[in-house]
C-alpha cells in the first residue's frame, strides 16, 4: 500500500468532523497541520480525478478549488 500520510490524516479529519466536505486547500492546511508549507497548495489537485501525472485518485473535484475525498476509500 502506498504510504499516504497526506491521505490519512485527511481522512481522519473527515471521519472526526473536523474537515467538512467539500473543503479547499485552505480547509486543509488548516486542519491538518504539520506537513511541508509547499504540500498543502499541490496535494489535492495532484491526486484528483484525472490528475495529469497518473498519480492515485483519492479526491475529486467538485468545484472551483472545492474537493471531496473518493468513496469508498481508497485506503484504510
Amino acid at each position: 500500500m502506498p504510504n499516504h500520510k497526506v491521505y490519512f490524516s485527511i481522512l481522519e479529519a473527515v471521519n472526526k468532523g473536523r474537515l467538512k466536505e467539500p473543503f479547499s486547500n485552505d480547509d486543509f492546511e488548516r486542519e491538518c497541520s504539520g506537513f511541508a508549507k509547499g504540500t498543502y497548495p499541490v496535494f489535492l489537485h495532484k491526486h484528483r480525478i484525472g490528475n495529469p501525472g497518473g498519480n492515485s485518485e483519492l479526491f475529486e473535484l467538485v468545484a472551483k478549488g472545492k474537493f471531496k475525498l473518493i468513496r469508498p476509500y481508497k485506503y484504510q
